[in-house]
């Protein structure tokens, strides 16, 4: 229904604009898919989270990475079926390790400390983890990226650093460590992806 819809739509932006090759209607499509088929995932994970008694803190979780996330990029998994148990499971997985584990000051401090260091050098070396199909290709659009996820990660892991409800902190840390995992080149092999600018080559100006 989804591949449908965005073929559909596809198809109508390339009778307005005639001059977009098949390649570029391929980036577009999949796009279309992402947007389109983002929806209903959400609203899944939305009614998921509801019924396991965590729909306030899988909510606060969407909100408090859609920045970090939406700079640092990531894989894609390669159906929406796929997509839609992946998100879930990251979403309420998260949640879930977070209302049962407790960490003692000095172990969180310390924790805190590495995963900053982690996330940094992962930034540096992959942020923004684009993919074949939607590639960032603009050297200015990749550093604009990259600086608001070197900012938002820190804000990140500084806020669950201050936080003292133990739960909301634990989302915190535990959420920023799993996105950047996400966009390293192991992630990448592991579920089959290609960063965009690998294949299309160097970025442009």
């Amino acid at each position: 229904m989804i591949d449908t819809i965005c073929t559909c739509l596809t198809n109508k932006i390339r009778k307005e604009m005639p001059e977009i090759d098949d390649e570029r209607a391929e980036v577009i499509n999949y796009g279309l898919q992402n947007i389109v088929g983002e929806i209903p995932k959400v609203f899944l994970v939305f009614v998921i989270a509801f019924i396991l008694g965590m729909l306030k803190e899988v909510l606060f979780m969407f909100i408090a990475l859609t920045p970090y996330r939406g700079a640092s990029g990531g894989f894609h998994l390669k159906t929406h079926l796929g997509c839609i148990v992946g998100t879930t499971t990251f979403y309420c997985g998260i949640v879930f390790l977070s209302q049962h584990i407790i960490l003692q000051d000095i172990t969180k401090y310390i924790l805190i400390g590495i995963s900053w260091i982690f996330g940094m050098i992962m930034i540096k070396l992959y942020a923004p983890a684009d993919t074949e199909n939607v590639p960032i290709l603009s050297k200015k659009d990749r550093k604009r990226k990259q600086i608001i996820a070197y900012i938002t990660y820190s804000i990140g892991l500084i806020c669950a650093l201050i936080i003292s409800n133990n739960v909301i902190s634990n989302i915190l840390l535990f959420g920023n460590i799993l996105q950047t995992l996400t966009i390293t080149k192991l992630a990448y092999r592991l579920t089959k992806n290609k960063y965009g600018y690998e294949v299309y080559g160097d970025a442009s100006v």
